[in-house]
């Protein structure tokens, strides 16, 4: 039996939730087959197995988050020595210690039993001659200490007690008639206003530990579940079977008097933080409260690049090519910043250093369904243009898939948001952790321009440049955000500068 453990498949990777199972117990499973996908503080991955063989157990369900190094699944390989039996070793009495566990007592636990108890596990029974576990004390207040009460004796037929005392001896002759033995018991379900209180009868019920986790996280009460699983165990379909119950039986259900009152307009309603967007809120919070940021505004006609993307397209290296303004953009970017090193730059604040990389892992940020996330094009600035365009159009529609992997994500060095494509005009974008620049790209919209003294219609956008203050001084600012206003307006500096 091999187990699989959650392994980091990020850089500091802590912990992951488990998506979505491709496998269930009892599947046969092979080297690198996909059984499971997870979502990480950046992206879902899907996880191969390592293992070859078949599927014992899944030790997470789907939607909880599992920390880096438990295992999440078992896998027999064929290639270890048979299980023993009940009550030889550990597992064995393991095993009969979950079958005890699971099975409630008789109602009289003094009284011998004249049916055989009937096993809960499959393959596991009581062995002839093996030595069975001493039945446990019910509690004052247990199910089993309130049957187990017997009904008052009448006076005429007394009971024995041994010189040595002990357990009392029956009467020769009783006065009234000897209980039948209980059946085995499959299920307990303690009348309701008895001592038993609500935790004693979610006791009573036969579940795994699995499917009490997910009707407690579902709000299902287990002792009103009626069970379908072996030996009236409660499974999994059980609990979504009550789930969807009670939520038709509140569609159906004629309204009573207190509910025809409307309800107050609005509400509140909670989302757990987890995933990306917890991710994105610290790395926000650390960028926001760490590095000062100042943001400055240009206004740039950008006609030109407009006009350049309409040939680009035209020509045969961009046929089965995306070619939008994000392009020019990003092109007039990478030279900027071989003009002014220093904006791809990052502060080492445990070094008291400055690290200029010589080298541009251009961010691009996206809107997915799962938040917003930055993958960047490596080694972006020795990428010719055709090779920039595949490059980002990848990178979007990875990350609208819902693919992209932590790799892309990490290491970037300066990022660009367009938020035109929301029909915004400008913003202060953050700084992603670890740089000192990002740039934000307006909407193009039709407005009025001076050109050589006339007012024409002209295609115009703003540029917002946000940078750490720390490392980016406000001249190295201005004259970057210029440089790549100069490069829109006028698409050919792209190639005196380049």
């Amino acid at each position: 039996m091999k187990e699989f453990k959650l392994p980091d498949v990020g850089e500091g990777l802590t912990e992951a939730e488990i998506v979505r199972w491709h496998v269930k117990p009892g599947d046969p499973v092979k080297v690198n087959q996909i059984i499971v996908e997870i979502e990480t503080a950046k992206a879902v991955v899907e996880l191969p197995c390592p293992f070859e063989g078949v599927v014992t157990a899944l030790m997470a369900d789907e939607g909880e988050t599992v920390d880096v190094g438990r295992p999440i699944i078992s896998v027999d390989d064929g290639s270890g020595p048979a299980a023993p039996a009940v009550g030889e070793g550990t597992a064995g009495a393991r095993a009969e210690a979950l079958a005890e566990d699971m099975v409630p007592e008789p109602a009289a636990a003094d009284e011998p039993s004249t049916e055989k108890r009937q096993p809960v596990l499959v393959g596991y029974g009581v062995k002839p001659g093996a030595a069975r576990r001493r039945p446990r004390k019910p509690s004052a207040g247990s199910p089993a200490a309130s049957s187990a009460v017997a009904p008052a004796a009448p006076p005429a037929a007394p009971a024995v007690l041994p010189a040595s005392g002990g357990v009392p001896a029956a009467p020769a002759v009783p006065a009234v008639p000897a209980r039948p033995a209980p059946e085995p018991a499959v299920r307990e379900t303690p009348p309701t206003g008895s001592a038993a209180g609500p935790a004693a009868r979610r006791a009573a019920v036969l579940a795994k530990p699995p499917v009490r986790k997910l009707a407690k996280d579902l709000g299902v009460d287990l002792a009103t579940v009626p069970p379908t699983g072996p030996h009236g165990t409660i499974t999994r379909e059980d609990v979504h079977a009550a789930v969807e119950a009670a939520a038709d039986a509140g569609r159906t259900a004629p309204r009573t008097a207190a509910q025809a009152v409307p309800a107050a307009r609005g509400g509140e309603e909670r989302i757990p933080v987890k995933g990306v967007r917890r991710a994105t809120a610290q790395a926000m919070t650390a960028s926001a409260f760490t590095a000062p940021h100042v943001t400055e505004f240009l206004q740039v006609d950008v006609t030109g690049a407009m006009e350049a993307v309409a040939r680009l397209r035209a020509l045969p290296d961009f046929a089965e090519v995306k070619v939008s303004p994000l392009l020019l953009v990003a092109k007039a970017v990478l030279v900027a910043a071989r003009r002014y090193p220093m904006i791809n730059s990052m502060w080492d604040e445990a070094a008291q250093e400055i690290v200029v990389k010589h080298y541009v892992n251009l961010g691009i940020a996206a809107a997915t369904p799962r938040g917003l996330l930055v993958p960047n094009v490596k080694n972006a600035h020795e990428l010719s243009l055709p090779d920039l365009a595949r490059a980002i159009g990848s990178l979007a529609e990875t990350a609208r898939a819902g693919r992209t992997q932590p790799a892309d994500m990490s290491g970037g060095t300066i990022t660009i948001t367009n938020v035109g494509v929301f029909g915004v005009d400008a913003g202060t974008p953050i700084l992603n952790p670890g740089e000192s620049a990002i740039l934000a790209f307006g909407q193009v919209r039709d407005l009025p321009w001076v050109v050589d003294g006339q007012v024409v219609p002209r295609r115009v956008c703003t540029l917002a440049l946000s940078f750490d203050h720390r490392v980016i001084d406000g001249e190295l600012g201005s004259l970057f955000l210029r440089d790549v206003g100069a490069m829109l307006e006028d698409p050919l500096r792209m190639l005196a500068w380049g």
